[in-house]
C-alpha cells in the first residue's frame, strides 16, 4: 500500500502517555505518524504549571520498579536519571491521633525472596496487633493463589472480611494501599483487579514495590523530552489542535476532523480534515465515547457507563523544613500520601509538602477554606514542627476525572484494542490492560494500540500486494 502525498500513515489522537507510547511505536517502525493533542503541551494528565516561582505538578504521581513499560519509556526519552527508585521498599505509614505524636510504622523489605522479603516487616508493623499481623500474614499467603475468578463481580471489601481482616487492618493497611494503587476504597474495588495489582506488586518479586520518584517536574519529565524524541522521529506534532470527529473515509482508511486552535480560542480555529489510514483514539473514556460514535457505536455505549474517581490535592509551602520524610503513607486519613515536593518544584528556602486525597468523591467539591483547615490541623498532627512553622502559600489542585472507578465488573467496560475494526485501535490507561488505571497502563495501552494498528496495515499492504500478483497472472503479462 502505497501513502498519498501529504498522507499520515497514522493519526494518534491524544497527547498524553499513551498517545506518546504509540507514536513512538508506529514512528519506530516507519510509519508517518501525525499526533493531535488538544492540550498546548504533551504528557496529558501528568503536568506542571507555574505559581509564583515555582513549578507545579497537578497530581502526585509515584511509580513502582514493577512498572516496567513505564520505566522504558523513561529511558527512551533519556530521563531516567530524573527519577530515583529506592534501592528496597522503605515506606513510612504515618497515623494521625495520638495526643503525643503521629503513631508510626515503617515497612522495609529485606533481600530474601518473595513472599519473605516483607515478612521482617510486617513483624514489626507496630501500628497493628500481634494477631492483626498474623492474619493479614494469613490473608496475604492465600491471596497469592487464591483464584478470584475474572468473572466475578466481588469487591475486595468481602473477600477481606471473610479473611479475618477486622476494621483496625482495614484502616492501618489494606484501605491505604487500595487506595493509593486503585484510586478505590476495598468497598468499591473490583477484587479480580486489585488481586492482581497486590500480586504484582508486594508478591511476585522482592524489588516490585520499591518507589520510584521523580526529581524533576512532569513537564521536564515527559512533555519536552518526548516532544523532542517524537520530532526527531518525524512525528508531525499539532499541540492546541482538538480532534472533533473520526469517521469512515469512503476511499478507505478514516478521517478525522481537527479544530486548530483548541484550549486557546475555540471561535478562532480552523477545521481540516486529514484522511489517514488507521487511527489511533488515545484519549480519555469520555473523549473516546463522542470520537467513536460513528466507527465503534456500540462500543461506545459500553464505554459511557464508566463511571470516573476524582482525585484531590492540598499544596502547602511552608517558611521552614518540617520533616526529613521524602514521602510517606497517611492511615486513618482520607489524604493517603504526603510527598515533599521541594526539590522538584524549586523551591530553595522552606519546604513545599504535597497532600493527595485519592478516591475524592466526596471532597472534590469541598471549599478551598475547609480543605485549608483540614489539611493544616493534619500537618500538624503528623509533623509537630507544622504547628510552628508559618504557612506561605496553600492551593488546591483538583483532578475531576483522574481515573476510572476499578468498582466489580469493570472489566467488561473497559476497551479492548483488538476488538476495534481493523486500521483502528483504542488506548489508555482507562483500557483494558490487565492493570489499573495508571502511567503504567497508560504506556502499555499505548504500546498494545500501535502493535495492532502496525498489523492492520502490514495485512491490507498484503491484501493489495496478493490482488495486484493475482491480476498480473491473469492478464498473462510477462508469458
Amino acid at each position: 500500500m502505497t501513502r498519498a502525498e501529504g498522507r499520515p500513515d497514522v493519526v494518534v489522537i491524544g497527547g498524553g502517555l499513551a498517545g506518546i507510547s504509540a507514536a513512538l511505536e508506529l514512528a519506530e517502525a516507519g510509519r508517518a505518524v501525525t499526533l493531535v493533542e488538544g492540550r498546548p503541551w504533551l504528557g496529558g494528565a501528568t503536568c506542571s504549571f507555574q505559581r509564583r516561582g515555582l513549578m507545579i505538578d497537578n497530581g502526585q504521581h509515584l511509580f513502582l520498579r514493577c512498572c516496567t513499560a513505564y520505566r522504558d519509556l523513561l529511558a527512551r526519552l533519556g530521563v531516567t536519571a530524573s527519577c530515583v527508585i529506592q534501592d528496597r521498599l522503605d515506606l513510612t505509614v504515618l497515623a494521625p491521633g495520638r495526643p503525643a505524636g503521629p503513631a508510626q510504622a515503617s515497612l522495609r523489605r529485606s533481600g530474601l525472596p518473595s513472599p519473605a522479603h516483607l515478612a521482617g516487616a510486617l513483624a514489626r508493623f507496630q501500628l497493628l496487633s500481634v494477631t492483626d499481623r498474623a492474619r493479614v500474614a494469613a490473608a496475604a499467603a492465600t491471596l497469592r493463589f487464591a483464584d478470584v475468578g475474572r468473572g466475578n463481580d466481588r469487591n475486595l471489601a468481602g473477600w477481606l472480611a471473610d479473611h479475618g481482616q477486622h476494621e483496625r487492618a482495614r484502616t492501618m493497611l489494606w484501605d491505604w494501599f487500595c487506595a493509593a494503587t486503585l484510586n478505590t476504597l476495598p468497598e468499591r474495588a473490583d477484587l479480580c483487579l486489585a488481586a492482581g495489582t497486590i500480586r504484582t506488586a508486594v508478591l511476585a518479586g522482592r524489588d516490585h514495590a520499591d518507589i520510584g520518584v521523580p526529581s524533576v517536574p512532569f513537564s521536564q519529565l515527559h512533555a519536552a523530552p518526548s516532544e523532542a524524541l517524537l520530532g526527531r522521529l518525524g512525528v508531525t506534532i499539532r499541540l492546541s489542535t482538538r480532534a472533533a470527529a473520526v469517521e469512515p473515509d469512503p476511499a478507505g482508511g478514516y478521517q478525522v476532523t481537527i479544530v486548530a486552535g483548541a484550549g486557546q480560542n475555540e471561535g478562532a480555529g480552523a477545521t481540516e480534515q486529514i484522511r489517514t489510514a488507521a487511527v489511533v483514539l488515545a484519549v480519555p473514556a469520555g473523549e473516546t465515547v463522542g470520537l467513536a460514535a460513528v466507527v465503534l457505536p456500540g462500543a461506545a455505549a459500553r464505554w459511557s457507563l464508566l463511571r470516573m474517581s476524582p482525585v484531590v490535592s492540598l499544596h502547602v509551602r511552608y517558611d521552614r523544613t518540617v520533616t526529613r520524610l521524602p514521602f510517606a503513607v497517611v492511615a486513618g486519613s482520607p489524604v493517603r500520601w504526603v510527598i515533599d515536593k521541594s526539590s522538584a518544584a524549586g523551591v530553595h528556602g522552606g519546604q513545599y509538602l504535597a497532600m493527595a486525597v485519592p478516591a475524592a468523591d466526596r471532597y472534590v467539591d469541598t471549599p478551598v477554606p475547609h480543605l485549608r483547615e483540614r489539611g493544616l490541623r493534619l500537618l500538624e498532627r503528623l509533623f509537630p514542627e507544622a504547628a510552628d512553622a508559618s504557612v506561605e502559600d496553600f492551593f488546591v489542585t483538583r483532578e475531576r476525572r483522574a481515573t476510572i472507578w476499578h468498582e466489580p465488573g469493570v472489566r467488561r467496560l473497559r476497551a479492548v484494542p483488538q476488538a476495534a475494526p481493523p486500521g483502528l485501535a483504542v488506548a489508555g490507561a482507562w483500557t483494558e490492560t490487565g492493570w489499573p488505571d495508571t502511567m503504567e497502563g497508560a504506556v502499555r495501552s499505548g504500546r498494545s494500540a500501535a502493535r495492532k494498528v502496525l498489523d492492520d496495515l502490514a495485512a491490507a499492504t498484503a491484501r493489495v500486494g496478493g490482488v495486484t500478483t493475482a491480476a498480473v497472472a491473469a492478464s498473462g503479462v510477462g508469458r
